[in-house]
């Protein structure tokens, strides 16, 4: 037990890191680059955060309270589908037109945190069950590496949204040009990760 606020810590700090994942950041940076203020982009995040956490919570409970094992192939499966969300991503973001009214909705950053946590939730489990053999506090933990991720995901959003913002304020066209620009990179780096997965990892 001595042990344990030292685990609480490095589940916070491991939430936060896990927030800049590149999927993570290339996901978001995608969302964001529609919105037009820092307080929509920073509820982004934390609408992202959320969504992560409540399947880290669901699913990582279901891995410590009924022992369910992730099999290579399902894990592979559920990264897989971070990949066509990703391209998918991208496709809209340079299919769209600047100035709809589909400007990130909130449901939509929800949903993509709720993607990136299935593909999460096993590796932030394997983390936990080493260091805390009570399944009660092994679930406080999976609510604290949430709590990070969210804090994480806010931050990380408002790096992003805060300069381009300021920019596009006076260089017209700028965030026509950061959309593109993002959803070329969520295409590219959707497509990497569907073909490593899908075919280098098989």
């Amino acid at each position: 037990m001595i042990s344990l606020p030292f685990a609480f810590l490095a589940s916070l700090l491991l939430g936060m890191r896990h927030a800049t994942d590149p999927d993570h950041i290339v996901a978001v940076t995608t969302i964001v680059s529609r919105e037009r203020s820092v307080h929509r982009s920073i509820g982004v995040g934390v609408m992202w955060g959320i969504g992560h956490t409540v399947t880290i919570f669901a699913v990582g409970g279901a891995i410590i309270l009924y022992k369910f094992a992730f099999t290579p192939r399902l894990g592979l499966s559920l990264e897989f589908s971070v990949a066509l969300m990703l391209v998918v991503l991208g496709t809209l973001n340079l299919t769209s037109r600047s100035g709809t009214p589909m400007q990130a909705p909130r449901l939509r950053p929800f949903i993509v945190g709720v993607v990136h946590g299935l593909a999460g939730s096993a590796a932030a489990t394997l983390l936990i069950l080493p260091l805390i053999d009570d399944v009660r506090w092994a679930l406080v933990y999976l609510v604290v590496f949430g709590a990070g991720t969210v804090a994480g995901m806010a931050l990380v959003t408002m790096a992003i949204a805060a300069p381009s913002l300021y920019a596009g304020a006076r260089l017209a066209g700028l965030q026509r040009g950061v959309r593109l620009a993002s959803g070329f990179a969520s295409l590219a780096f959707g497509a990497y990760l569907g073909y490593k997965i899908g075919f280098v990892d098989g």
